[in-house]
């Protein structure tokens, strides 16, 4: 079956096309990975037919904390505690590989949860308040605090590191039209302006981590809403992206959201993910409404996507697909 093939482009070099995509347990008082958000790491890994399990979201600076109990990559004070996850995974599973997400939540969360002010792209109003756009040399300083965070990552045994620019977190909120009103470099002008921010992040990345070391980006590829990023965006930011030397890409949509308004089908990003792999030569992740192996099969064969992401039917059974 397709989904045990291993895998192997480039960097990216895994035992299945199988992947546990980043799912938030929200299990984390300090931002470490405790005892609850350890066990629950290893319960997944577990799983003997995955290739990659990519972790729920850390924040790279506290301004950009999504969640009180969401995990951070903010300091070097976390890296030894992040090590024990990777080492209970490896430990379980060493030929798992794990990735580590980072992200700015933006406008996406609340001086309740962050103790400072809001800022996006553009001036925003949400659930928060009103957020403030950020200035150049916010900017500037945001990719230093990314490329610091993804350091961090690799210190503490991760195999990859994965950006987070989906779900209307601040990389997303720079990217939709939707939410970036600017008149700057960074502006909606043109895709190469909306996605610079994310660029010149991955850039930074690539300086501290090597050449040698998996960059993934999670995009929210397509709002699905009017006036907002579309398919065809998406596979030119693909194609933005694949020049900018990241090594896999993992397809998301829905601004704000998880999953596609109106569809519940298996694979309900495949327009998406098929159109972007059309025009690329990196490995694409397919994640949404997958329920049992044969259905990721298939996603598979239709070339729709190089791996397959399962997350809610991972979390109710985490042996899923193992009988094959």
């Amino acid at each position: 079956m397709e989904l045990q093939k291993s895998f192997q482009k480039g960097f990216i070099q895994l035992k299945s096309r199988l992947v546990i995509p980043p799912m938030a347990t929200q299990s984390s008082d300090s931002g470490i990975p405790g005892k609850e958000t350890i066990d629950h790491y290893r319960r997944l890994a577990g799983n003997s037919l995955a290739g990659l399990l990519i972790t729920e979201h850390s924040y790279v600076n506290p301004a950009g904390r999504a969640d009180p109990h969401q995990l951070s990559m903010a300091s070097d004070e976390v890296v030894a505690d992040q090590r024990k996850l990777t080492d209970a995974v490896h430990a379980v599973n060493p030929n798992l590989k794990i990735f580590a997400q980072i992200s700015h939540a933006g406008a996406n969360t609340s001086p309740r949860v962050t103790g400072e002010e809001l800022v996006s792209a553009s001036p925003l109003e949400g659930n928060g308040g009103r957020s403030r756009a950020l200035s150049i040399d916010e900017i500037k300083e945001l990719e230093r605090d990314f490329a610091a965070a993804a350091r961090r990552v690799k210190e503490a045994g991760y195999d990859g590191v994965e950006i987070h620019s989906a779900h209307g977190y601040l990389l997303n909120q720079f990217y939709s039209p939707l939410t970036n009103f600017r008149d700057d470099d960074y502006g909606p002008q043109s895709l190469e302006n909306r996605l610079r921010f994310l660029t010149e992040i991955t850039a930074a990345v690539r300086q501290v981590v090597g050449n040698d070391f998996p960059i993934a980006v999670r995009l929210g590829g397509s709002d699905y809403q009017d006036g907002g990023s579309t398919i065809d965006d998406a596979a030119g930011a693909a194609q933005i992206l694949e020049a900018s030397g990241i090594d896999l890409l993992d397809l998301s949509g829905g601004l704000g959201m998880f999953m596609r308004p109106g569809h519940r089908e298996p694979g309900w990003f495949s327009d998406m993910s098929k159109a972007v792999k059309a025009q690329v030569n990196l490995p694409i992740i397919l994640t949404g409404g997958v329920q049992t192996p044969a259905q990721a099969g298939e996603l598979l064969n239709q070339g729709t996507a190089d791996l397959i992401g399962v997350g809610r039917a991972m979390l109710r059974n985490p042996a899923w697909g193992s009988e094959l």
